[in-house]
């Protein structure tokens, strides 16, 4: 619809604020107040972070501000020629080159409704090269990009002069880029792009964030030279939670038992509406849900789908088509779809397992109802019956408006060397005037100089391990100047920029050539030919391998297995082990609040006549002597990562004046560990077991911290440009790239052990891979808390998840859901005794 420049009766043409409002009353709406501000700010020439929740207008907050002050300064509509559009004027970053094509849409309709002569386009990784071609000669008015893009465009001197006439710069889903070495790059990238325009304007948009403050202050930068501000939007939209309680909660639950055994409830919840998406924690679980769903509802066959980040394109495409366009009844899907895509047909969202965080259950609901007024529902479906207090916990902790924040990266130098090489090759730059730049940025506020000039050293000649290899020598200083003309080299840089690491992927198609994805390297390498598997929702059987590509054909019968993806386990967030603390205290004071506390009521009462139910200011240990050996079962209720990391702490803490062996395992609960001997825990405990003193010390000497620092020095090796994955088509595979980063490890550790990237290494295995700082508030929590230790006669409610996932790893002729339906027989008889 296009919007008439003056009514019929009016004498004068109507203010641009008019003009805009005629565009919403065209679409049956009105702007919100925040939308309002939001555009008042930007035409005063400030910068912002708007905030609101998911599907309440953020889009249009930060897309009119630029189209409003255009058509203040362009008054005489004559002069509008679209075959002349404007130069580069607004520069839109999305997280996921996915996103690009559903937010130029978004971004097309008011500017097509309100005939602005805007040149809007793409430029990602999927555009075509002659798209690209052309934008290298003219960058249209408007683009939307990825951070990769960006930065590759500051690649390219020429771009330079066009980009420092850019009047704004927003980023979109700002909270999902912030505390990643992708948001770094994007504060490395905004700092460039302020140097070139100091006067350049940066918003953000962002939806269920904690640390706004924080988030605000590394999307503008360190003294800003415009005025910036938070926009608030709708943070409380309406939301309906609600779940699926099985009708039988079993006492002993056990990770998975629920599960599937909910199909039948999720088929009548879909049916009971148009259209729902289904969401899982892992690309695993949507593979087995989609079939078991299938296979509930068999007439449903093409009316529902399933959507991963590893399948391909093409198929990623057509489900989101089918869910806009209202032909599909249900997705199945992962985060793939948390994101940006505006799907308004959706009714209903299920989410199968623990969120493990309020923020993310609440960014899920919000795909359903996504609009401003109508109400966002969820039905949530655990996977064991303990997860319902994990929604209970999650609820009160969205009505506090507890919801998680992004921690921060510090100065993470691989991102660091890698813009550095960037920068030379956009036309090069002086050392002392690109520090004050990066400097500008929180990521980078408190590089030193000597940090610095290690980084010019390593860009340069490799620092002082690689100096023999002129493959290192990437930079050249010139009349003082860093540049980099070297034509191999640049072209290496360029295919490789970025911080996206993955395993190493290989291709699944068909023999007759039709792709349907990837799947790592680790798992389809360990299959022989004839081997079934789910994938892309179908079954496959395993033809060959060839030239890095898995060539499959359509299966019957059953799967074999199903490809496991690595990085699909997600941490309990501080906030929401918190509030599950705080359930839990609930529950032991006799306070059962809700339909899932009240659904536990049985488990609990056993819980507390068995043992305990510990308060938030205890900790409970339950030592059980069991036919395997003797348990010591201990809930901090910390999450996984973090009883990782302790139950390691402990054994090799104990190990020291106990002569003994362990083995563990660990959930979000809790986690045990098991001996052939008896511990008095009292005793290790009052030895220090539990103390903070020597925290790190202890962590590297018993976690595998070598091979874990190998593992994550690749990624680092990566992303600085030591290591290569290869051409398009020529791609490494990950033992190559893991042998050539190990060799870059063992040489900088035997002959420059004060690298860098070796101290980031081990740093970020701490942070990421062992939690050690929430290890170290985990055990600083307890050391203030009373030690409840409880000897029990069986296992309890509590304990029996963990004594399952035991159970496990262990080989048994016996199937492992019969070992555990007989365990619970017995465990049933005793309590009804």
């Amino acid at each position: 619809m296009r919007i008439p420049l003056r009514m019929p009766t009016e004498t004068k043409p109507p203010t641009p604020v008019q003009i805009v409002d005629r565009y919403f009353e065209s679409t049956g709406r009105k702007p919100f107040r925040f939308q309002r501000d939001a555009w008042r700010a930007y035409q005063n020439g400030h910068s912002g972070l708007v905030h609101s929740a998911t599907g309440t207008g953020k889009t249009l907050a930060v897309w009119i501000g630029p189209l409003l002050k255009w058509i203040r300064e362009n008054p005489d509509r004559s002069q509008w020629n679209p075959k002349h559009p404007p130069p580069l004027k607004v520069l839109w970053v999305t997280p996921l080159r996915a996103l690009a094509g559903d937010t130029e849409n978004s971004l097309r309709q008011p500017l097509d409704a309100l005939e602005i002569p805007w040149r809007l386009e793409s430029r990602t990784g999927d555009s075509k090269a002659s798209v690209k071609a052309r934008q290298l000669k003219r960058l249209p008015t408007a683009m939307i990009t990825t951070p990769e893009s960006l930065s590759l465009m500051l690649t390219h001197e020429k771009l330079l002069s066009q980009l420092s006439g850019l009047e704004a710069v927003v980023v979109d889903e700002w909270h999902e880029l912030l505390g990643t070495k992708r948001g770094v790059q994007t504060e490395l990238a905004l700092a460039r792009l302020r140097r070139l325009n100091p006067l350049l304007r940066t918003w953000g948009v962002s939806a269920t964030l904690g640390n706004l403050d924080q988030a605000l202050e590394s999307l503008v930068g360190l003294n800003p030279p415009t005025e910036s501000q938070i926009v608030r939007g709708y943070t409380k939209k309406k939301l309906k939670l609600e779940s699926v309680i099985p009708k039988r909660v079993d006492r002993f639950p056990w990770s998975g038992h629920i599960g599937t055994k909910m199909v039948p409830q999720v088929a009548e919840l879909i049916e009971s509406v148009n259209s729902t998406l289904v969401f899982a924690n892992t690309r695993s679980q949507t593979e087995i849900w989609y079939q078991q769903i299938l296979q509930q509802r068999p007439e449903w066959a093409g009316q529902i789908a399933i959507h991963h980040g590893s399948l391909d394109t093409s198929v990623r495409r057509w489900v989101e088509d089918g869910l806009r366009n209202g032909s599909l009844r249900a997705v199945v899907c992962t985060s793939s779809l948390d994101l940006g895509v505006d799907f308004t047909a959706v009714d209903l969202v299920v989410q199968i397992g623990s969120p493990k965080g309020a923020a993310r259950l609440l960014q899920r609901a919000g795909r359903s109802g996504h609009q401003p007024d109508a109400i966002s529902r969820l039905a949530f479906v655990p996977t064991n019956a303990i997860e319902l207090i994990e929604l209970a916990a999650a609820q009160d902790a969205i009505k506090a408006g507890h919801l998680e924040a992004r921690p921060m990266l510090n100065q993470p130098l691989d991102v660091l060397a890698q813009h550095a090489i960037t920068v030379a090759i956009g036309g090069g730059f002086e050392s002392r005037e690109l520090l004050d730049e990066i400097r500008t940025t929180v990521a980078y506020q408190t590089v030193t100089d000597q940090e610095w000039q290690w980084v010019l050293d390593f860009v340069v000649r490799g620092g002082n391990s690689l100096t023999a290899y002129p493959d290192f020598h990437c930079v050249k200083i010139v009349d003082g100047r860093y540049q980099l003309t070297d034509r191999r080299m640049i072209t290496n840089h360029r295919m490789n920029i970025g911080t996206i690491v993955s395993d190493a992927a290989m291709q699944v198609k068909f023999q007759k050539g039709k792709t349907l994805g990837t799947a790592e390297e680790s798992f389809l390498s360990k299959l022989n030919a004839g081997d079934r598997f789910l994938f892309a929702g179908r079954l496959v059987s395993m033809l060959r391998i060839r030239d890095n590509v898995a060539y499959v054909k359509l299966a019957k019968g059953k799967p074999d297995t199903v490809p496991r993806w690595m990085g699909g386990r997600m941490p309990l967030s501080t906030e929401l082990s918190a509030a599950l603390r705080e359930k839990i205290s609930e529950a032991a004071e006799g306070k059962l609040i809700g339909r899932e506390m009240k659904s536990l009521r049985g488990l609990l009462e056993l819980q507390q006549r068995w043992s305990s139910i510990p308060k938030s200011d205890e900790l409970l240990i339950e030592k059980i002597k069991t036919r395997d050996g003797y348990q010591i079962f201990v809930f901090p209720f910390e999450g996984r990562l973090v009883h990782e990391g302790l139950a390691a702490l402990l054994a090799y803490r104990i190990s020291r004046f106990k002569a003994t062996s362990f083995s563990m395992a660990c959930n979000d609960h809790g986690f045990v560990l098991q001996s052939p001997h008896d511990i008095d825990i009292a005793t290790a405990i009052s030895r220090g077991v539990l103390r903070t003193k020597d925290l790190i010390d202890d962590i590297l000497q018993c976690m595998n911290s070598t091979e874990m620092a190998k593992r994550q020095f690749r990624q680092i090796a990566r992303v600085a440009g030591l290591i290569q994955p290869g051409y398009p088509g020529q791609r490494k595979t990950a033992s190559h790239l893991q042998a050539s980063s190990n060799l870059f490890f063992d040489v900088f550790t035997q002959y420059d052990p004060e690298n860098l990237l070796l101290v980031q290494s081990r740093r970020e295995v701490l942070d990421f891979q062992l939690e050690a700082n929430r290890m170290r508030s985990a055990l600083q929590r307890i050391s203030d808390s009373r030690i409840v230790i409880e000897m029990p006669e069986r296992v309890t409610p509590l304990a029996f998840p963990l004594l399952v996932d035991k159970l496990r790893e262990r080989v048994s002729s016996e199937t492992l859901a019969d070992r555990i339906a007989r365990m619970q027989a017995e465990l049933e008889q005793a309590a009804s005794a």
